[in-house]
């Protein structure tokens, strides 16, 4: 049996990074040690990095380009026979819950339709037009048919990292071979952290998206799951836990913050991390497009979830070993996703961590 630290992917939902119940983080606790990534380098001051953007849309005719992590949620449901048909199942997933959520005005309930676009961030560390694949995001935007308009949503919503592959299923791993007692790296999740912040804060995410993202994410079935009276029409009922999980820490040297809503007619709450004020700073519709698309993806990749024929009560724990759930139409096969995790942490390794290694150790400095 495999020690309860050995994580076999670092994907878009935290639940695959899952921290051994017996290991906690308070919320507000941090180490006493001086966080690093543990790359063996002196730290000193180095210029800021370049980053790029593509986009793509995201929709039944959708090929993942060769850069696209193959394990990211939407490049593998654009994957063998079927691929055509998950698609098109999966837009019309997302479509019906946006109006099932946006139901004021809206009396057939196909008033609106979601137009995703995938985001791919690339970094130019030397500055010689020589860039590495860091970062996938979703982008939603909404078609709103009765008044003939489109307009943007929320940015972030999945999200992809190769340097994040590195640290679960690589350093991670090889930190805690061996081991009985699960621990981290020191400064775990730092360099990760800080590439994250330095997209938000450039040029280039400025002057793509005038909001700060979110990104919506399982909840960890190591956590226990408290429900409150706080209730948001369109998010829901709100839950809070006690402890951080790894996904919470690992996200809050990000620069995000946590906050876990059960939005209306669903069976589990999600996780939302977010930059700012997750309430005050999105519209109902914006907000409502994040929920659908992400909604979607969790019942396709963790049914025993968020498709289960039971909704979550007052305190909850989930778990993917739940087997009172329903299944979609739409193929996925989860153990081969789970496979290539580590190869792509290594590819990682070898074509950014190492080659870098200089430049990251006086960049991650400042």
């Amino acid at each position: 049996m495999r020690p309860l630290w050995q994580i076999s992917e670092p994907t878009e939902n935290p639940i695959d990074w899952e921290t051994p119940k017996n290991w906690n983080i308070r919320k507000g606790q941090r180490s006493n040690k001086v966080l690093s990534q543990n790359l063996g380098y002196q730290i000193i001051m180095s210029k800021e990095f370049t980053f790029t953007i593509k986009r793509i849309s995201f929709d039944e005719n959708y090929q993942p380009s060769d850069n696209t992590r193959i394990t990211t949620n939407f490049a593998n449901l654009a994957r063998g026979e079927s691929r055509q048909e998950n698609l098109r199942n999966t837009l019309k997933m997302i479509n019906n819950r946006f109006n099932s959520l946006a139901h004021w005005d809206n009396p057939t309930a196909d008033r609106y339709s979601v137009e995703l676009e995938i985001i791919s961030v690339d970094i130019d560390v030397e500055g010689k037009g020589e860039t590495f694949p860091t970062i996938e995001i979703l982008k939603t935007n909404i078609v709103d048919h009765k008044n003939n308009q489109r307009f943007d949503g929320i940015v972030g919503n999945n999200f992809s990292s190769y340097v994040r592959d590195y640290d679960f299923s690589v350093l991670l791993l090889e930190h805690n071979k061996d081991k009985a007692q699960f621990s981290l790296p020191e400064n775990y999740g730092e360099l990760h952290g800080k590439i994250f912040k330095s997209f938000l804060d450039s040029n280039t995410y400025n002057s793509n998206f005038h909001k700060s993202p979110v990104i919506c994410l399982s909840v960890s079935s190591s956590k226990t799951y408290h429900q409150t009276a706080n209730q948001h029409p369109v998010l829901g009922v709100e839950y809070q836990q006690d402890e951080y999980s790894l996904t919470d820490q690992y996200f809050e040297k990000m620069g995000l913050k946590v906050r876990y809503f059960m939005p209306p007619n669903s069976v589990a709450p999600l996780a939302f991390y977010h930059r700012g004020d997750l309430l005050d700073d999105y519209t109902d519709l914006e907000l409502i497009g994040t929920i659908s698309t992400m909604e979607t993806f969790q019942k396709i990749y963790r049914p025993e979830i968020y498709n289960a024929n039971s909704v979550a009560g007052k305190t909850y724990q989930p778990s993917l070993k739940h087997q009172d759930y329903s299944l979609t139409r739409i193929v996925y096969d989860r153990e081969e996703r789970s496979q290539l995790a580590i190869k792509q942490g290594k590819f990682t390794e070898e074509q950014f961590i190492k080659p870098y290694h200089t430049i990251l150790q006086q960049w991650a400095a400042n």
